[in-house]
């Protein structure tokens, strides 16, 4: 899956924001199983997401996410300015 800067991946192509994550439960007894593993509470969002990632991956994807989002990008201003001349190849 491709990187996605404040985003944790919880597989099978989902995503969700990492600010959004308000607890991560793991499934114990009998539901347990391959795909079903932590069970994630994003805000907004009515039930839980049943993941197959552990409750320590979902953490450290969480607090990577929160990290590189406190960064800011590199600013692209000054890359394309307005009447900057053009060159030309001859």
């Amino acid at each position: 899956m491709t990187h996605v800067r404040g985003m944790v991946p919880l597989g099978h192509g989902r995503l969700v924001r990492a600010d959004r994550i308000y607890a991560v439960i793991p499934v114990e007894g009998p539901e347990r199983g391959p795909h079903r593993r932590t069970d994630v509470y994003v805000e907004g969002v009515a039930r839980p997401i049943p993941t197959g990632h552990s409750e320590r991956v979902i953490a450290a994807d969480m607090q990577r996410a929160l990290a590189e989002a406190a960064v800011p990008e590199p600013s692209r201003r000054g890359l394309f300015r307005r009447g900057a001349p053009h060159r030309t190849t001859s």
